[in-house]
């Protein structure tokens, strides 16, 4: 099973994540997973079609807002909006979790919920070190 990383009370991060993940993500209580890895990116990744049917048959919400590279401004406006509205707490997963987690952090800043040392602090504190890409952020 792969390891939920808890950001908050209401969002984790995850490594790829495999369709016989849904059912313990349920049973961890999670309420909306949110897959951030396109389609296609590496050999014997899990479709998305197939993240979906798994999350679905656990009970769960699924989104899929695929990153390639660092997250536009258009993910982060509709990754701020899933945010306030999903069913939490909130899984988001990539193929290591670090585009999940950044996308959540700009999110965060972006709607004025945290400022960006905030964000990276509770980035680091779950494991992800973002400081490579403070100058993303206004201040």
């Amino acid at each position: 099973m792969t390891e939920f990383r808890r950001v908050t009370p209401s969002f984790a991060v995850a490594p790829q994540l495999a369709p016989a993940d849904m059912a313990a993500a349920a049973a961890a209580g999670f309420g909306t997973i949110v897959n951030n890895r396109p389609d296609r990116e590496a050999a014997g990744q899990p479709s998305g079609a197939e993240m979906r049917a798994a999350a679905e048959a656990a009970g769960l919400a699924y989104h899929s807002l695929p990153i390639s590279g660092p997250p536009p401004p258009a993910l982060i406006e509709t990754t701020a909006r899933l945010l306030e509205t999903a069913e939490r707490p909130v899984l988001a997963y990539c193929k290591s979790g670090t585009r999940s987690i950044l996308a959540w952090a700009m999110a965060q800043t972006a709607s004025g919920a945290l400022r960006p040392d905030e964000a990276l602090a509770m980035a680091a504190k779950a494991g992800y070190d973002l400081s490579g890409v403070r100058g993303v952020w206004k201040k």
